[in-house]
This record gives C-alpha cells, structure tokens and sequence, in this order.
C-alpha cells in the first residue's frame, strides 16, 4: 500500500486541487476504504459553489469502494472484513444519543452540519480533521468506528451501487415521508436523480398512476421516466400540468406530491398544492427557497394537507434500495450516464450543474479511473 494519498481538495468556492496526504494509521476501531465510485449529485454542485465552511474538504458523500484495511474490532463492530465491498453513508453519528438509539443517526448532532460547525459528515468535514480521509473524491477514505456502512450484495457493481443514495432517497422520500403505496396516485416533479428514484419507489410499492414534470430540456430524462414505470409525464413548458393532472385523475387530483426540482422557484410547491386531491393529501418538498412570500397556507389547511420535509434517508431505505439494485428490476443503470477520473472533479461537478454542455443525470468518480 502507497505511503500517500491521492485526493481532490475544495479550496474556496468552485476551485478544486490535487493534494497528497499521508496514509494513515488505522487502529484496532477504525478501517481504510479504496474508493472504487464516489457519486456526485446536485448537492455536491451547492456545496461546491457556496461551501458551508472555508477550511479545505475533500467532497463526495456517496461512497462505495473495498475495505482496504481494517483493524479487528471494526470488523467484530460491523461485521464485515478486508476486501468486502461496501457502501458508506455520509451520516457519522454519535451512536449513544436518542437519535441514534432509534435509528435516525441522519438526526444526531455530531453528522449536523448546519448545527454542529466540527460535525461529522463524509464530504462536508474538514480535512484538517483527524483522519483527514473525510470525503470520496479521494484513492482512500477514512473509516471511524461509528461509520455507517452496508454490504453491497453480490452481482451489484460498484458503479451501480454509486446509485444508492438517490435511490434510498428516493425509496425514503416516497414511501415513508410521502406513505405512497398499493393504488395510490402520484405527481413527481423534476427528473433528476432523485425524481427518478421516486418513479422506482413509487411503482415498487403499488401507486396506480405516476405522472412527472420536467421541462423542454427534459425530454430524454421524461422519457427514462416512463421507461422507469411512469404512466404520463408532462412538459410544464408546452402543456399545463395542472389541466394534466386533473385529465389524468379525473378531476381528483393526486393523493401524493413529491417535490424534487431544483431552482424552479415557489411555483412547483403552488402546483403540488393545487393538483393535490380535495383532503388529506400529502405533499413532501426539499424546500430550498429561503422565503415563500405570500404562502397559500389557507388553502393548504383547508384542504388539510400534510406537508412533508425530503431529508436523507434511514439505514433501512439503504437496504431496500440495495435489494432494488440486486433485482435488476429496473433499467437503473441508465441513470449513471457519466464517469470521470479524480483529476476532474472541477469538470465533473460543472458538467451536472450544466455548465458544459452535457446532459449529465448522475455522475461516477472514479478515484482510480476505469481500470
């Protein structure tokens, strides 16, 4: 094994630089990954623009790979050994406070970021931390005790598992924010990653009609979404989705909005409001807008609608999106249309945001590249 460590460091806002770093030393609690895929999604392009701290992190929080090294108390801990491929969620919780006693380590305080400015969190620490291997966009990462991993079952690549975290999210957002079930209807806006992954959930779990929106420039991913399992998709730019809704419901509206756009404004969550049914409809949102002026809150309660936060996903959502890959159900390998090397990462995170040109749904790093 190398003495050093090859890894893309951000800087400051949207510069990104090679640097080495010393391999380290792994005691009895604590492992070594080699990164095989680090997948890059939008909250990468976020974070790369407008870091949440200024010190130098390695990003990449969707991380699979081998375990390279690993002392003999983490392996009794998480019941895996050297050579095992894994999944590593980005969640570094604590694992003694409530949150974590439930399950629900994506809550605790020491992986909040926003809360918590030494919070643990792959692809948002420091790599001035200890173990300073805290992100995928690197050849090693660095594995605590407390790391949150999940075998990947046999016959899953590891660029296929690169998906996993769109789809637990998906799988998270869907059915347990959302309740989307047998017969259910549902409106999915935007066909990204995530939208996507919620078309998978969606049919999986029984809903009896899946219609989604995306615009003009869409037209390659609306059509994925129906090879996916959606019934209808519209184009919100040359059809009224409302008007398209409620032809396809019957005047009804949807039981069940899921939100997954990204800089469309307050005007998705209006039209989640309005194609929602009479009552007890349920609307789940990332809610990125920091003011909503004018918020329909009347209509919302008089049609007595759940609002719902899309946040993370829960060890249970990874297991099920990990059997979803394993079924080969679905054509998700559709989903991973680009790959990149480490040299790249500033090319790469540029060319999701669409800034070069290609239409890129979801992205693998590949540390090592191809070979």
């Amino acid at each position: 094994m190398a003495e050093q460590v090859l890894a893309a460091v951000r800087t400051r806002p949207g510069t990104t630089e090679l640097r080495e770093f010393p391999m380290p030393d792994i005691g009895d609690d604590e492992a070594l990954l080699k990164i095989e895929v680090a997948g890059i999604c939008g909250t990468d392009v976020k974070l790369y623009r407008k870091p949440t701290i200024d010190a130098p992190v390695i990003m990449g929080h969707e991380n699979v790979g081998i375990v390279a090294k690993a002392g003999a108390k983490w392996q009794k801990i998480h019941g895996l050994a050297e050579g095992d491929r894994i999944f590593v969620e980005h969640y570094v919780g604590c694992m003694h406070c409530e949150w974590c006693r439930a399950g629900e380590y994506r809550h605790c305080e020491l992986t909040d970021w926003r809360t918590n400015p030494d919070g643990r969190r792959y692809g948002y620490t420091s790599s001035d931390n200890p173990g300073r291997l805290w992100g995928g966009f690197s050849q090693y990462m660095y594995l605590p005790w407390n790391a949150v991993t999940h075998r990947v079952p046999d016959g899953v690549s590891a660029e296929l598992a690169g998906l996993v975290t769109p789809l637990s999210n998906g799988i998270e957002w869907a059915l347990n924010a959302g309740g989307v079930g047998y017969a259910k209807t549902v409106l999915i806006q935007g066909p990204g990653q995530q939208g996507l992954s919620q078309v998978v959930a969606s049919r999986q779990a029984g809903a009896s009609l899946i219609v989604v929106t995306g615009t003009t420039r869409d037209a390659t991913r609306l059509q994925l979404a129906k090879d996916l399992g959606a019934d209808a998709v519209v184009d919100v730019l040359q059809e009224d989705p409302l008007a398209k809704v409620m032809e396809l419901t019957g005047g009804k509206g949807v039981d069940v909005v899921l939100d997954c756009t990204s800089g469309a404004g307050t005007a998705p969550v209006l039209l989640g409001i309005d194609a929602l049914k009479r009552r007890e409809g349920t609307m789940v949102t990332q809610g990125e807008e920091g003011a909503f002026p004018d918020f329909p809150l009347k209509k919302m309660t008089e049609k007595c609608i759940t609002l719902a936060s899309a946040r993370g996903h829960s060890y249970r959502s990874v297991e099920l999106a990990l059997e979803q890959l394993a079924s080969h159900r679905f054509p998700l390998e559709r989903l991973a249309t680009h790959s990149f090397g480490l040299a790249d990462v500033d090319h790469a995170i540029r060319a999701l945001a669409g800034e070069t040109g290609e239409d890129a749904l979801h992205i693998s790093l590949k540390p090592w590249g191809d070979a």
